[in-house]
């Protein structure tokens, strides 16, 4: 069970970029005209969208224990990569334009800004925006931010990943399966709810007793979805019941959570469990024994070999991307870009170039 913090994470990641830049501004710093660093087809790499990745770049690397010296260090010998990270970024928007998914990805990103309402009790995505707007974080920026990492993954598994999963005959994915029977054991499954007390603007302390009170209660014979209802500050999954969490395989929980529930029956609360966002306390709804026979199953054969593939066909992709398309390094950042590029024409532009050599030559 994955946290769900991620979507907030990168809000914030956003906010911290406009905010530091608002503030230079503030202080009275020079302002710097934009530079473009790469034409990529119709559009366009800036300095200041590197300046960005290499920001969030540096903050996570602190965030995992770097100095802040380091990390700068780290991320701006790491420059020239970033840039073709941009390019790539820009051709796959292009293509994601092309391949028409501009309205289904406009869709997801509301999907996912309700969904992060309805985390934090808020009812509309207006009220969510007018929220972050006095947190002094930019709505139009959170949504840009989303919009762009949808498109790329539509992008991707559009055009690799759902053709390498359809691409396997009946005679490969048995084969594949004879040869890799340790990834078709049915691994143990669990049923989850929960009861999660948030931290926000609240004491620890308080919060911890009141966990504690709850598990009491639930072990007493108190029905948990009736006190998850009561007491939990978050809502249910895909609107079940606000204590539903839902079925996880236990090799896919995060440790802390299979280690909360590892002797847990059916019917079972654990204790309080600490994140840096709250208490939670789970309680396993059914336990389902795991197998050691495995057993054929034809979409998890092809799941299975098209996450193999899946990495070398999409850089092959990006690759296709690149050759076909115009792009255009600026003079400063070509000597190092370039060569991560790889850029090699297509063979119908070679054989044009040729020609004209060997008539020039005539």
């Amino acid at each position: 069970m994955k946290s769900k913090s991620v979507v907030a994470a990168l809000l914030v990641a956003v906010a911290t970029f406009v905010s530091s830049s608002l503030a230079r501004a503030q202080e009275g710093e020079p302002v710097i005209v934009d530079e473009v660093i790469a034409q990529v087809g119709d559009g366009i790499v800036t300095l200041s969208q590197l300046k960005r990745e290499m920001k969030e770049r540096v903050q996570t690397l602190v965030q995992n224990g770097r100095t802040e010296q380091q990390a700068t260090a780290e991320v701006e010998q790491r420059k020239p990569e970033l840039i073709a990270i941009l390019v790539n970024e820009q051709l796959l928007l292009q293509k994601g334009k092309e391949l028409e998914f501009t309205q289904g990805v406009e869709d997801e990103v509301n999907k996912r800004m309700l969904q992060v309402a309805k985390e934090n009790n808020i009812l509309t995505i207006d009220k969510l925006c007018e929220a972050m707007k006095q947190s002094g974080i930019s709505c139009d920026e959170a949504r840009q931010t989303m919009r762009v990492e949808i498109m790329k993954q539509a992008v991707l598994e559009s055009e690799v990943d759902r053709k390498i999963f359809y691409n396997w005959t009946s005679d490969e994915l048995h084969k594949y399966f004879e040869a890799n029977k340790d990834k078709f054991l049915k691994p143990e499954s669990v049923d989850l709810s929960e009861i999660f007390l948030s931290l926000a603007g609240k004491q620890e302390a308080e919060v911890k007793t009141r966990a504690e009170q709850l598990v009491s209660q639930a072990r007493g014979g108190a029905d948990f979805c009736t006190l998850a209802a009561a007491y939990s500050d978050r809502p249910g999954n895909n609107g079940q019941k606000p204590c539903k969490v839902g079925l996880f395989q236990v090799p896919d929980l995060r440790p802390d959570i299979a280690g909360a529930i590892k002797n847990l029956k059916a019917g079972g609360v654990s204790e309080p469990l600490k994140s840096d966002e709250g208490y939670q306390i789970l309680r396993v709804d059914t336990r389902t024994a795991g197998s050691n026979t495995a057993t054929f199953n034809e979409n998890q054969a092809r799941g299975a070999m098209t996450q193999e593939r899946s990495p070398k066909a999409r850089e092959d992709y990006l690759q296709s991307l690149r050759n076909e398309a115009y792009i255009k390094i600026a003079d400063s950042y070509s000597a190092q870009v370039a060569p991560l590029l790889k850029i090699v024409p297509p063979a119908a532009a070679v054989k044009k170039e040729k020609k004209k050599d060997k008539e020039k030559k005539n």
